[in-house]
C-alpha cells in the first residue's frame, strides 16, 4: 500500500526538470533577470534587493516550478574571461536565455560576437534560444527592430530551432513571466521530439 500511495505521490507532485542557461555581456542585466523569474513564480521567495546585485564572477543558481516543469537556472558571468567558461555547461542545457543591454549601443557587436560563438556550438543544435532586449524601461533603449537587424546575420546560424526575441525588463518585471511561459512551452515539447525535427517560431 505504501508503494502505491508514495507512487502516486511521486506521479502527482515530481516535477520534470530542465536546465536552462542564462547569457550575454556583464551587465546585461542577468541576475536581476533570474532574481525577478524567482520572485514571480516562487510564492515564498522573499529576493535580495535589486539595486545590491553586482557582477557575476562564476555562476548563480536558481529554480523556478513552472506547471509540472521545473527550471534549474544557470547564470554564467558574462565577462569576456568568463565566456570561454560557457561551452562546459552548453551539453547538459535544455534551453539557453541570451540576455542583451538594449541601452548599451557600443557594446551591441561584442555582444552579437559572443552570441554567434554560442549558437553555432554544435553542443547547442536544437537547443531553444529567447534572446531577451532587456531595460525596455529606459527610454533611450534600442528597440526590437534595431536589435533584430543588428543580430541579422546570426539568422542563418540559429537554424531548425525555436528562437523568440522578446523586449523585457528585469527591473520592473516587464516580459518576465511571458519569457519563461514561452521557455517551458518549448523545452517540453522538445524532450518528446526527435532533436532534428524541431520548427522555427
Amino acid at each position: 500500500m505504501y508503494t502505491l500511495l508514495s507512487g502516486l505521490y511521486k506521479y502527482m507532485f515530481q516535477k520534470d526538470e530542465y536546465c536552462i542557461l542564462i547569457l550575454g555581456l556583464d551587465n546585461a542585466g542577468k541576475t536581476t533577470f533570474l532574481e525577478q523569474s524567482k520572485t514571480r513564480f516562487n510564492k515564498n521567495y522573499k529576493g535580495m534587493s535589486l539595486s545590491k546585485i553586482t557582477t557575476t564572477v562564476g555562476l548563480n543558481i536558481g529554480t523556478v516550478d513552472v506547471g509540472k516543469a521545473r527550471l534549474m537556472f544557470w547564470d554564467l558571468g558574462g565577462q569576456e574571461e568568463l565566456q570561454s567558461l560557457w561551452d562546459k555547461y552548453y551539453a547538459e542545457c535544455h534551453g539557453v536565455i541570451y540576455v542583451i543591454d538594449s541601452t548599451d549601443e557600443e557594446r551591441l557587436s561584442e555582444s552579437k560576437r559572443a552570441f554567434e560563438k554560442m549558437v553555432t556550438s554544435e553542443a547547442l543544435d536544437g537547443v531553444p534560444i529567447l534572446v531577451l532586449a532587456n531595460k525596455q524601461d529606459v527610454q533611450t533603449c534600442l528597440s526590437i527592430p534595431d536589435i533584430k537587424t543588428a543580430f541579422s546575420d546570426c539568422t542563418s546560424k540559429i537554424g531548425r530551432r525555436d528562437c523568440l526575441t522578446q523586449a523585457c525588463s528585469a527591473l520592473t518585471g516587464q516580459g518576465v513571466r511571458e519569457g519563461i511561459e514561452w521557455m517551458v512551452k518549448c523545452v517540453v515539447r522538445n524532450v518528446h521530439r526527435p532533436p532534428r525535427q524541431r520548427d522555427i517560431t
